[in-house]
């Protein structure tokens, strides 16, 4: 039985019961309060407004905070001592865990954290628990196949679930991270004891698990999974063709994406109606516009808790706000994006012709609904590549290598990058990643090329130009490489998608 009257159930009630205009107020309140608290408790901080001509006594209200410049890891974490950038003492005095960025935009920082931070992801991880029918008193198994050590992937996460477990759920937690003979012996080995199933992972890595299953005696339809992603977008195709291989019914209940960072955690997630309005904007060209800034990309779309990060939005850029052991104020985290507030999107439902809440109701998802602000997130701009001056984004190349004719022979993992020939023309080289006793022909490159190009001139207007102009020259050349080839595709890391 779930324990009663726990921090977690409290904040679990406000989630589904406080109206959209509370979660307004709270987002203010928490970027105000954060400010002031970091201006007076943060040394580095402190230092980082008299240096910017700032006065904290001259931040009111929250719409003030918009002339206070945003920090980011060159002008403000690396260049303050970490103990500075930590609340007075903090570093010392409490339980801190540190874990590392990945880095793949430049060295490493390590960030510490403390309880508070472990608490707020077991809170979203509890609501996808909710909203995917986990039943509390039924043994669940939860296999964690995102990296451990230093990387918050795979910590972070068993630390949410051995606290909801505490909470009541009878949960049994397994830790395999990114070895995937561990995590093929517990699907067949220790899974079949569970009558449900939550497996975590990075969306290619476990694609990979997927697909690869099946060849280690592992039945998915004989076992009742869960899917929970994170560190990256996908296309509904994508979630799609996870769901068929693995059999779940429910494309909105039972496979979750969360957008998160070794900066600050687990900073908001995907929930089931956050899946129905991505879909139905992919369905309705109107809607998709009025929501997405960017019409040719398909962000991820994720609400959160303005208590725990609270998101803005300027130019463009995602800026988040949080108190930790190191507080962060308008912190530039190097996403793009947006934010919408519940009753905007009832309100870009409304202009086009659509009831948001009959639409949740009409999905079977009314339990689900929580009036969250949104936020909307789009691959990284600084990991794309320019080729004749179309920028070419990793989730267009994704959408052409999900064709069905040819996606169970390659594991959708590459690395792009544009290179010149003997006569100095750039063009747009694809390695890609083969699936285990595959090997790559003549005629299936021709494939991928073909849809990977027809990908790239339908979400571009630039490439398509490009490909009117420069008739032959931007079609994609590709390059094959066995199954785990440690040149693009080392084993148990995350995926380089743009090798520069």
């Amino acid at each position: 039985m779930l324990k009663p009257n726990n921090e977690a159930e409290e904040i679990l009630k406000k989630v589904y019961g406080e109206s959209s205009a509370y979660w307004t107020k709270m987002r203010a309140l928490n970027g105000l309060n954060t400010f002031h608290s970091s201006a007076k408790n943060v040394t580095a901080y402190g230092g980082f407004l008299k240096m910017t001509g700032i006065s904290s006594s001259e931040i009111v209200v929250a719409h003030d905070l918009k002339t206070v410049p945003s920090v980011n890891k060159d002008n403000y974490l690396r260049a303050y001592p970490l103990e500075q950038l930590c609340r007075a003492g903090s570093l010392r005095s409490r339980s801190v865990v540190f874990t590392s960025t990945s880095g793949s935009t430049g060295a490493p920082f390590y960030f510490p954290r403390e309880h508070a931070v472990d608490l707020r992801s077991s809170v979203y991880h509890e609501m996808f628990l909710r909203n995917a029918r986990i039943d509390p008193d039924r043994a669940t198994l939860v296999i964690v196949c995102f990296g451990m050590g230093v990387w918050i992937g795979g910590i972070i996460t068993y630390q949410a679930f051995k606290m909801i477990s505490e909470r009541g759920y009878r949960l049994a937690i397994l830790t395999p991270g990114v070895n995937k003979k561990e995590i093929f012996e517990a699907l067949k080995n220790v899974a079949p004891n569970y009558e449900q199933i939550v497996i975590c992972g990075y969306p290619p890595f476990m694609k990979d698990i997927v697909d690869e299953a099946g060849s280690h005696g592992i039945d998915w339809k004989k076992l009742n999974m869960k899917i929970i992603f994170a560190a990256e977008s996908f296309s509904e195709k994508f979630r799609e063709y996870i769901a068929e291989r693995v059999g779940i019914k429910d494309l909105y209940r039972d496979m979750m994406n969360i957008y998160g960072s070794a900066d600050l955690g687990t900073m908001a997630e995907e929930t089931p109606m956050c899946i129905l309005i991505r879909r139905l904007a992919l369905e309705n060209e109107a809607l998709y516009k009025k929501l997405f800034k960017e019409a040719g990309r398909l962000p991820t779309l994720a609400q959160f808790h303005p208590a725990f990060v609270s998101f803005d939005e300027e130019d463009g850029r995602i800026y988040c706000t949080s108190d930790n052991v190191l507080p962060l104020v308008k912190y530039a985290i190097g996403d793009n994006g947006g934010v919408i507030g519940f009753d905007e999107v009832e309100r870009i439902f409304s202009e086009s012709g659509m009831d948001l809440k009959h639409e949740v109701a009409k999905a079977g998802l009314a339990d689900t609904l929580a009036k969250l602000p949104f936020v909307y997130v789009y691959e990284r701009s600084d990991l794309s590549v320019k080729l004749y001056g179309a920028i070419v984004y990793p989730e267009h190349v994704k959408a052409g290598l999900q064709d069905r004719s040819f996606s169970a022979r390659i594991t959708g993992k590459f690395a792009m990058s544009v290179r010149f020939d003997g006569n100095q023309d750039e063009y747009l080289e694809v390695n890609i990643e083969l699936s285990p006793g595959e090997n790559g022909s003549e005629l299936m490159a021709v494939e991928i090329a073909t849809s990977v190009l027809r990908s790239l001139t339908e979400k571009s207007a630039e490439y398509k130009n490009n490909a009117d102009v420069f008739a032959g020259r931007v079609r994609p050349r590709i390059v094959f490489w066995p199954h785990g080839d440690p040149t693009h595709f080392k084993a148990g890391a995350k995926q380089k998608w743009v090798v520069k």
